[in-house]
């Protein structure tokens, strides 16, 4: 598809997904408590999914991805409240990635992959909870997911305005045809591209993490999250070029995130950054996935800040090296998944 017409219809999904994380966030920011950042955040990511697709169909793909973004928030901030027991947190990355990446198969959802769930669970693990402010940090995350399910289907009466669908909204990709039609693909469950899938990312976040955590780098989730996003979706060929340009897209968006970071700017700009992050990884993300981490990176990094504040240095050295070690297990597990395809025939 040419540039010049898909570009214009990402527009609406762009502006939707980033009114999703800009209104929570700058109410924390109104009421002192950006510490919550990544609750608030993690719930808004419910808009990045659902678009372009009919309302009747969104309903379902939105309510998924929100039971899912909270199941991820909901389990991170039980571990928090634990201590982040190793063991608990293994198993949970498990279960996480592994039913994450079945959920979005089946649901042909839109990204095509477990990242934002995982990065959900790790993150919120992360931070240290005290019980009485474990449902509070949960009840957050739900409001701000049930406001971005709105927001995204906000659409459904804008379409309605007589001349909507015709007029100057139209014309500057402000209301957009939808043309996705996902279906519920349980014959997906029967694939064995799928459970390959599911296998090469279970194996890779638990070698990245180990390896991580033996080398006492900051928090180890970085490098698991950069084996979720070299790892091609369920179905989808397993070509190294494609993951090459995810490990790019990675290492450029670090390298964005330090020119934002190192004049320490105030809390209100790092809004801004995510929200303007938000706004191009959701016009980036079903067209060029490597391009779309040049912005998820600062993207997560900044909601990280926010959440729990880290020295520049310490942060982009840490996340550099975990995204090298991340990307390179990614892309020794697509090369042996390269190989186990050929040999079944299953290849293309």
């Amino acid at each position: 598809m040419r540039a010049g017409v898909s570009a214009p219809r990402n527009l609406e999904v762009g502006l939707r997904a980033a009114l999703a994380v800009a209104v929570p966030l700058f109410v924390l920011f109104a009421v002192g408590r950006l510490d919550l950042t990544a609750y608030a955040t993690f719930g808004a990511f419910t808009a990045l999914y659902g678009r372009n697709e009919p309302y009747r169909v969104r309903v379902r793909t939105l309510t998924v991805a929100a039971v899912a973004l909270l199941a991820s928030i909901g389990a991170g901030i039980g571990l928090a409240v634990l201590g982040e027991p190793l063991a608990l947190v293994a198993l949970a990355l498990v279960v996480i990635v592994g039913a994450g990446t079945l959920f979005v198969t089946v649901f042909q959802m839109v990204p095509p992959q477990a990242l934002f769930f995982v990065f959900a669970l790790l993150v919120c693990a992360a931070v240290p909870t005290p019980a009485a402010d474990a449902l509070p940090r949960l009840v957050l995350a739900a409001a701000s997911a049930a406001f971005a399910w709105l927001v995204t289907m906000s659409g459904w009466a804008i379409r309605r305005l007589p001349g909507a669908s015709r007029g100057a909204l139209a014309r500057w990709g402000l209301v957009t045809e939808l043309r996705r039609h996902p279906t519920v693909d349980l014959a997906a469950l029967r694939d064995p591209r799928v459970w390959l899938t599911v296998v090469q990312n279970v194996a890779g976040v638990l070698i990245a993490g180990g390896i991580a955590l033996s080398f006492g780098f900051g928090h180890a989730y970085w490098a698991v999250v950069s084996v979720v996003a070299v790892i091609p979706p369920a179905r989808a060929a397993h070509s190294l070029s494609r993951s090459l340009h995810r490990i790019v897209g990675t290492v450029v968006g670090v390298g964005v995130t330090a020119l934002l970071l190192v004049w320490s700017p105030p809390a209100v700009v790092l809004i801004c950054v995510i929200v303007v992050c938000q706004f191009f990884a959701e016009v980036l993300v079903a067209r060029h996935y490597g391009a779309a981490l040049v912005f998820i990176t600062p993207l997560a990094l900044s909601v990280s800040h926010l959440a729990s504040p880290t020295p520049v240095n310490v942060l982009l050295f840490d996340r550099v090296l975990e995204t090298l070690l991340g990307a390179g297990i990614g892309i020794a597990l697509v090369l042996l998944a390269r190989v186990w395809e050929r040999g079944r025939g299953l290849a293309g």
